[in-house]
C-alpha cells in the first residue's frame, strides 16, 4: 500500500534536498527484467518489485512538492513482448490502482493516463477510468502513467488532429505553431514539459519517450535497476538537477 507519510529515512532525505527542484520529473523505469534475471526470478517478479519503487517515488515526490511525476510504464513497442508478461503487467496495474485509489484521493494526487489506452485490456481500462474520474479535480500533484505510449505515435496523432482541423477550415496552416502542437499532444494534460528526465538501469537513450517535450530537459542516467531505485537514488537525481545550469540555448550570465 502507498503510505504517503514517509519513513524516517525518506523524511531526512526530503529535508536535505536543495531548494531548486524540478516542477515536472519524468522517469523511464528500466531494469525490472535484468533485476529479476540476476536473482533467478521471473520477469513478472521483477515488475512486481518495480511496483514497490513506484510507490516509494510517488510518495517522496508528493512529500517534496514535485508538481508532476510522469512514469513510462508501457511503451507502444512493448506489445511485442511475450503475452504472459504483458498479462502480468496489466494485472499488476489493476492491483496497483485498486490498492492506491483511496490514498491518491486523500493526498489530492490527480491521475492521468497517456497513450493509446484503448488498446489496453478491458480490466485495466476500467480500473484507470475509475481512478481518473475519482481524482480529476485534485491539485496537489499530477501522476502521469504512460501506457501504450510512444513519442512518435503521439506526434503522429497530434499531426493528424491538426490536419483534420485545417481540412475542416477551422485552422489555418500558418496557425500550426509550437503551442498548437503542444496542445494537440496527449501530454498536454500534464501542464508543462519535464525539467528532469531520469532513466534507470544504465541505458542512455529516450526509447521513444516524450520526444517533443524533452527538448530542454535535464537528463540523469542511473546504473541502478528500477526495483532498487528508491528515495536515496531519487534524492541524488534531484541534487544533480539542482547543480545544472539551464541556459535554453542562451549564453550563461
Amino acid at each position: 500500500m502507498l503510505l504517503l507519510d514517509p519513513k524516517p529515512q525518506a523524511a531526512d532525505l526530503a529535508q536535505s534536498l536543495p531548494t531548486v527542484l524540478p516542477r515536472h520529473v519524468a522517469i523511464i523505469m528500466d531494469g525490472n527484467g535484468r533485476w529479476a534475471k540476476r536473482r533467478g526470478q521471473s520477469r513478472s517478479d521483477g515488475h512486481r518489485a518495480g511496483a514497490e519503487s513506484v510507490r516509494a517515488i510517488v510518495r517522496m515526490a508528493r512529500k517534496v512538492g514535485i508538481e508532476t511525476l510522469t512514469l513510462y510504464a508501457f511503451s507502444e513497442q512493448n506489445w511485442a513482448r511475450p503475452a504472459g508478461e504483458i498479462q502480468s503487467l496489466f494485472t499488476l496495474l489493476v492491483e496497483f490502482l485498486a490498492s492506491e485509489r483511496e490514498l491518491l484521493r486523500q493526498h489530492q494526487i490527480r491521475l492521468v493516463a497517456l497513450g493509446n489506452t484503448d488498446k489496453l485490456p478491458l480490466p485495466a481500462r476500467l480500473a484507470l477510468r475509475k481512478v481518473i474520474d475519482d481524482t480529476r479535480d485534485h491539485k496537489a500533484m499530477t501522476l502521469g502513467l504512460c501506457l501504450s505510449y510512444g513519442g512518435r505515435e503521439d506526434l503522429v496523432q497530434a499531426t493528424q488532429a491538426l490536419a483534420a482541423q485545417v481540412r475542416a477550415g477551422t485552422l489555418e496552416p500558418g496557425d500550426i505553431t509550437e503551442s498548437a502542437i503542444t496542445r494537440a499532444l496527449w501530454t498536454a494534460r500534464l501542464g508543462g514539459d519535464p525539467e528532469l528526465v531520469i532513466r534507470t538501469s544504465g541505458e542512455q537513450r529516450l526509447s521513444n519517450f516524450l520526444l517533443w517535450e524533452s527538448a530542454y530537459a535535464e537528463f540523469v542516467f542511473s546504473d541502478v535497476d528500477w526495483p532498487d531505485f528508491r528515495e536515496a537514488q531519487f534524492a541524488g537525481a534531484l541534487r544533480t538537477f539542482a547543480g545544472r545550469q539551464r541556459r535554453y540555448g542562451a549564453v550563461a550570465a
